[in-house]
């Protein structure tokens, strides 16, 4: 399965960390987030992975060159970026009209790679994407999901107050080739996935629920919280 890691964020709320590098080279426990992604895609049998680069944009492709070497990594750079949307879209050649994992890399996750992909492949028959989902304790600061019995979902709640759940967007997905399809038909460049794409498959979404870790990287509340957790959590 072919999948893009998602790497071009400025990681302004990580400042002063990431005034000299880019988010996704951000360590825990000394070891960039980027590795984390790379290593599982590897380990589980992902063939191809594609990684598009913005900020310090060299950064990411020196160490890629250095700890990376004979992995099967393509890198693509963006003078503007296009949101997550506009991204798939303009590398749809690169997903060869194949089923679509989409990751972002300021993530920090630890999770059986084949039973997410398993859950994809097992997918009710109306089902175009397979998102992961984790239990938040800031349910404020995320992408609230509200399932029906079977897992589907059924409702979004982005960044609300007292949003009725915990229970989060990880935004990892698997997407079928019909999600890019209609990427195309909307006519644009710059497409955010969370306003413009998601809402569109309401009901068409099952769930990966992800027991073991998950956190957003996104201050320096969070990475210092993931330095102290993860150890155990990897271990």
């Amino acid at each position: 399965m072919r999948t893009l890691l998602l790497a071009a964020g400025l990681g302004t709320r990580l400042s002063p960390l990431t005034d000299s590098i880019p988010k996704c080279l951000v360590e825990i426990n000394n070891k960039p987030l980027l590795d984390y992604w790379i290593e599982l895609l590897v380990k589980g049998g992902v063939t191809e992975i594609l990684i598009n680069l913005h900020y310090l944009h060299e950064k990411v492709r020196s160490h890629l060159a250095k700890h990376h070497l004979g992995k099967n990594i393509t890198c693509v750079y963006e003078e503007e970026l296009l949101g997550t949307g506009g991204t798939l879209l303009k590398n749809k050649e690169f997903f060869a009209n194949e089923p679509v994992m989409l990751i972002h890399a300021d993530n920090l996750s630890h999770f059986d790679l084949h039973a997410f992909i398993q859950k994809y492949e097992n997918r009710e028959k109306e089902v175009e994407i397979t998102m992961m989902t984790f239990n938040t304790t800031n349910p404020e600061e995320c992408g609230i999901v509200e399932l029906d019995e079977r897992g589907i979902v059924v409702a979004f709640y982005e960044k609300i107050k007292n949003p009725p759940g915990n229970l989060a967007n990880g935004a990892v997905y698997i997407l079928s080739p019909s999600v890019l399809d209609y990427l195309s038909r909307l006519g644009k460049e710059e497409i955010d996935f969370s306003t413009e794409v998601l809402p569109h498959f309401l009901r068409r979404i099952n769930t990966f629920h992800n027991e073991v870790y998950h956190r957003d990287i996104g201050t320096l509340e969070s990475l210092t919280a993931a330095r102290r957790e993860f150890p155990a959590i990897s271990a």
